[in-house]
């Protein structure tokens, strides 16, 4: 019982790591995007989400799968001890990142103005768009040796890259947004159309720092994997097995992977970019201008999806650990060590995305006017009603890796697309029927994640016989939270009849929040010792709650 307890943890540590670098590079995302926004404005922030929309969407078809698959197929060798044959499906998936990336890098660049004129209806957005064209090719190259290093079992290089990567893209991204604002407003003074122009260069300026940080993190992993060559050729060298995977073998099992992990991915993903196109066309032929719909987009991608993503970048993360260590168990069917990673996996993930969710419904207006500047009830709003989906995403994010994990690569694309053909659906009739504008895309997306839940859920009960206990994972995190909310609510406002300053009363309440949380948590039972150990730092936490007669 005390090894298996043993790799659960450690299964859960690995999980942590990532998560904690996700969530460290997601909220240097969030800062760097302040001073982006105040450079390029909401409707340089639609320019420049558009391209990154545009530019995720080929990066999932060219590359995105690959860190998944690569770790899936690498552990399953490994768990067999074919340490041969996992370096070959390596040097293969490289061969395959290096193709697909420079075939969607290529598309882009000269793709960009069809691209974004005809099909986005955001022409502006095509020089920020083809700046992204060679970051194709990095990030393709990048995620199989991330995925190489998922596969042996260690999150920490592709945790420490992460950071590197988005330190790099915050310096870089906010100097060349502020230095290409300048020329564009001389390029519009010329041209007689000076802020569109200024708007247009910075948005470009500041997907150079996202090029820049994935060649800062592929110049890092491969340092390592220099490194770690030697280590791994001694460790082949006791390889006994005979059965030599030919490289025509390894591009059948890599393309067989991809391809359900690709859809799925692809489908489940590409409802943002869907979501732009739907929005903008239905919302010009009801009347509104190109600057009104151009600003509503650029208050949703650069303020309300930044904040939202940052919890949801556990789960991704959870989940990518997840799927080479639940292989490596399905693979040995050890059924019981399957549910009971599953249980972790999805108890880790809802003890944090309730409170998220919760706490930013919550404080959504002075978090927003603390980060941001913007006291504009529209914003606020969006945020009020979609901090539900912060728990939906997460726990449709997770049950996907699941469901690839234990070999179901196609349940979540076949529920992925019901999900999306419904979402679509439900989008367009709240925008014509009931004309909520940008409302309409959150209120949609939260249907998506919600439905995407529900179908997950079910095909993890029918495939593995399992259900998920609910009072410590849901009910306990649930009450705890609304305590919570209860508490931030009251210090914000309070302090804010007394401090009277935003900043302060929003730090102290999320602080007192935070405190309330975890102690209702422990008192409740909510999370047991063994369960703690996994979380970062959770020794301290146990020596603390310990004498606090809190456990």
């Amino acid at each position: 019982m005390g090894k298996k307890a043993k790799r659960e943890s450690n299964f859960l540590v690995q999980g942590s790591i990532l998560a904690v670098a996700s969530i460290i590079s997601r909220l240097i995302g969030l800062l760097y995007r302040i001073p982006l926004k105040s450079i390029i404005g909401d409707i340089g922030n639609d320019y420049y989400g558009t391209a990154m929309e545009i530019y995720s969407i080929l990066l999932l078809i060219s590359s995105y799968s690959l860190p998944l698959a690569v770790s899936k197929l690498v552990s399953t060798r490994v768990a067999k001890g074919q340490r041969k044959n996992a370096y070959r499906i390596f040097k293969g998936a490289l061969i395959f990142a290096a193709i697909s990336g420079a075939a969607a890098g290529l598309i882009v660049y000269f793709g960009a103005d069809v691209i974004t004129i005809y099909i986005v209806r955001t022409p502006l957005s095509v020089f920020a768009l083809r700046v992204l064209a060679p970051t194709l090719f990095v990030v393709a190259v990048l995620g199989v040796i991330r995925g190489f290093f998922q596969g042996m079992g260690t999150m920490m290089p592709s945790a420490v890259s992460q950071l590197l990567e988005q330190v790099i893209n915050a310096v870089i991204s906010v100097w060349s947004a502020y230095m290409l604002y300048q020329y564009g407003a001389k390029i519009g003074a010329v041209l007689g159309n000076p802020a569109t122009y200024a708007e247009a260069y910075g948005a470009a300026g500041g997907t150079i720092g996202t090029g820049a940080g994935a060649l800062a993190g592929l110049l890092f992993t491969l340092f390592v994997l220099v490194i770690y060559r030697p280590v791994f050729k001694k460790m082949s060298q006791r390889d006994r097995s005979k059965n030599v995977e030919s490289y025509g073998a390894i591009f059948y099992v890599l393309i067989i992977t991809i391809i359900p992990v690709l859809l799925s991915t692809t489908i489940y993903n590409i409802t943002s970019f869907l979501d732009m196109g739907t929005f903008k066309h239905i919302a010009a032929l009801q009347g509104y201008q190109a600057k009104e719909y151009s600003t509503m987009w650029g208050i949703y991608v650069g303020e309300y999806k930044v904040l939202v993503n940052v919890p949801i970048a556990i789960a991704s993360s959870v989940s990518a650990s997840s799927v080479p260590s639940l292989s490596t168990a399905f693979a040995a069917k050890d059924i019981p060590q399957v549910k009971r990673k599953v249980a972790y996996s999805i108890r880790f993930i809802m003890v944090i995305a309730i409170p998220c969710a919760v706490g930013m419904g919550v404080l959504a207006s002075p978090i927003l006017q603390l980060l941001f500047h913007d006291n504009r009830p529209l914003t606020a709003h969006m945020m009020q009603i979609g901090a539900v989906s912060i728990v939906f995403y997460s726990l449709s994010t997770l049950s996907n890796g699941i469901l690839q994990g234990i070999n179901r690569m196609s349940v979540p694309v076949k529920n992925a697309v019901i999900a999306l053909v419904l979402h679509i659906g439900v989008l367009a009739a709240l925008m014509y029927g009931m004309d909520l504008n940008i409302y309409a895309v959150v209120w949609a997306n939260t249907f998506f994640s919600f439905l995407m839940c529900i179908l997950n859920g079910m095909a993890i009960r029918k495939y593995l016989r399992y259900r998920q206990e609910v009072a410590r994972t849901f009910v306990i995190p649930s009450i705890c939270a609304a305590v919570m909310g209860v508490t931030v609510y009251g210090t914000y406002y309070f302090l804010m009849k007394t401090v009277k300053i935003n900043a302060v009363s929003t730090l102290a309440s999320i602080f007192v929040g935070v405190g309330v949380y975890g102690i209702l948590l422990l008192l409740l039972r909510g999370l047991r010792e063994n369960e703690l150990r996994s979380f970062p730092m959770g020794g301290l936490i146990i020596k603390i709650a310990k004498k606090l007669h809190l456990m």
